[in-house]
Formats: structure tokens, C-alpha cells, sequence
């Protein structure tokens, strides 16, 4: 069974789930404007298995999917997109500095 990328709304929080199973997730703020990935946690029972990446690649299509603006407050985020420079697009242009992207 492969992972699968969740939004648990609830929780206000993406989650990276195998049936049952929360491998990590990624806690976020929205807003009518933007939404801010704040921290990012990875189980460390799957550390090793790219969980961490998948994360941030699901939370960052599904920002864009809504169309929202990025704050990448979470430095693990931060440093994705500083090494997939397709989402740098994502971080609004005048912020980019204060996050280190772009």
C-alpha cells in the first residue's frame, strides 16, 4: 500500500497516511490570502522513506491547487523549495528574501 496525502482540515494539518497509519504531516495556517506551513513532522519509525519530501511536494500542489499564496514559516518547507525551484512561483515575490527561496 503506498502513501497517501491527506488534508485534515480538523487538525488543520496535511497528513501523509498509509491506511491507518500517520507517517507524518505538515501543520499549516489559512487564510483568505495565503497559507502559512508552519512545522513539519515526520514519525521517526519512517524516517529514511522520503516521507518528509512527499509532504512537502503534496502540501505545496495542493496550495497551489487552491490558488493560495505560500509562507513557508517551516524551514524544512523552505528548503524544498529552495531545491525545486518550480514552487518558488508559490512564495509571494516580495517575500521571498525573509524565506530564503527564490
Amino acid at each position: 500500500m503506498d502513501w497517501s496525502l491527506r488534508d485534515n482540515s480538523d487538525r488543520h494539518r496535511f497528513e501523509i497516511t498509509r491506511g491507518d497509519e500517520i507517517g507524518g504531516w505538515v501543520d499549516y495556517e489559512q487564510s483568505d490570502e495565503a497559507i502559512t506551513l508552519v512545522h513539519t513532522e515526520v514519525d521517526p519509525a519512517f524516517e529514511g522513506e522520503g516521507l518528509g519530501s512527499k509532504l512537502a511536494r503534496g502540501a505545496l500542489d495542493e496550495a497551489r491547487s487552491r490558488r493560495l499564496p505560500v509562507l513557508p514559516v517551516c524551514s524544512f518547507i523552505a528548503g524544498y523549495i529552495q531545491r525545486h525551484d518550480e514552487y518558488v512561483d508559490l512564495v509571494p515575490s516580495t517575500r521571498r528574501t525573509e524565506f530564503g527561496v527564490g
